[in-house]
């Protein structure tokens, strides 16, 4: 593992058994949430992956993290792979990396006051005494925007935006170097959308933190990521640098997501072509063979459905799964 990669996957998949039979008594049926899923993230920079919703971003988020078992693959963080770790090497490995989740209501103990839920990561790998613990936490609430008086308040008299500053400071309370940002600000209105990047923008420079941001929303990710993850059916279909990813789009999935993102100009909007995908969205359950887009895709072929396109560069300067790239 070079020096400069933290965290990797490696054919990462994570197969569902669902439709269980009451004759047999097995799984009938397998989803394919995430399937061999492959990508690296640099030191200190932020890794975006993309997608629409049911296209196995938020499962692939807590792969990475160990919140679930894969099915096959790994995932290596600091040289170290924690697919196989044991439940106690597991605890240790949890202070380098850590998740922020969507919901910041549902993430939180709503019988635990701020401060409780915020020192709950020190607590659990008694890293600190009592005393120190309390000084942390409100260490970590001014770094995040909030006051020490919201130490004893309880998770139902704040905001939305408030209750996700105090996900991203327990996420903090163990140093770690790896966030795993699962739609961090999805739940969350506009005004209140951009603070909070604007804050893990902040973090990130003063503590060094590399995240893996999950999103659906291309727009928030185009000024903060340093690499673009564009994910349809358990599978990414495309990776590259934002100039690249949204600059020139080479995958058909790509450029009819891009066509969706809001443009400030009215004009410039009007102007540009909205791409309407057609024909059946696939099940997971059941992927199509070959390319899992050919279902919906304007450019597909008879190769298309026999044979899987790879996610290797064919031109663009970036990778890209597509028999047919633009």
């Amino acid at each position: 593992m070079s020096e400069d990669l933290i965290l990797q996957a490696f054919d990462l998949k994570k197969h569902f058994p669902t439709g269980a039979s009451k004759l047999l008594q097995r799984p009938t049926q397998v989803v394919q949430a995430v399937d061999g899923v492959s990508l690296s993230l640099r030191r200190g920079t932020t890794l975006a992956v993309v997608g629409e919703s049911g296209c196995g971003k938020s499962t692939l988020a807590r792969l990475l993290a160990r919140l679930i078992e894969p099915t096959s693959g790994s995932v290596v963080l600091n040289g170290v792979n924690i697919s196989t770790a044991s439940s106690k090497q597991l605890l240790k490995m949890r202070r380098e990396i850590q998740v922020v989740f969507q919901d910041p209501y549902a993430c939180l103990n709503p019988r635990h006051s701020i401060g409780q839920s915020i020192g709950t990561p020190i607590r659990i790998q008694k890293t600190m005494s009592r005393a120190d613990e309390r000084h942390r936490v409100f260490e970590l609430m001014e770094l995040v925007g909030l006051s020490a008086e919201h130490y004893n308040r309880f998770p139902h008299e704040f905001s939305g935006g408030q209750r996700q500053r105090a996900g991203i400071a327990r996420a903090l309370a163990l140093q770690p170097k790896v966030i795993v940002a699962d739609e961090p600000v999805s739940a969350l209105d506009v005004s209140i959308q951009a603070q909070i990047l604007n804050l893990l923008e902040k973090l990130q420079t003063d503590l060094d933190l590399s995240y893996v941001f999950i999103a659906h929303d291309l727009s928030v990710v185009r000024h903060i990521a340093d690499e673009v993850a564009v994910m349809y059916l358990g599978k990414i279909v495309e990776i590259g640098s934002p100039e690249a990813v949204y600059g020139a789009p080479a995958h058909p999935y790509t450029r009819a997501l891009m066509s969706a993102v809001p443009v400030p100009n009215p004009q410039a909007g009007a102007k540009r072509k909205r791409i309407i995908l057609t024909g059946d969205v696939p099940s997971p359950v059941n992927p199509p063979s070959g390319c899992r887009f050919r279902t919906r895709c304007p450019k597909v072929q008879d190769i298309c459905s026999a044979e899987e396109p790879m996610l290797i560069d064919r031109g663009q300067g970036h990778p890209v799964a597509c028999h047919f790239p633009d």
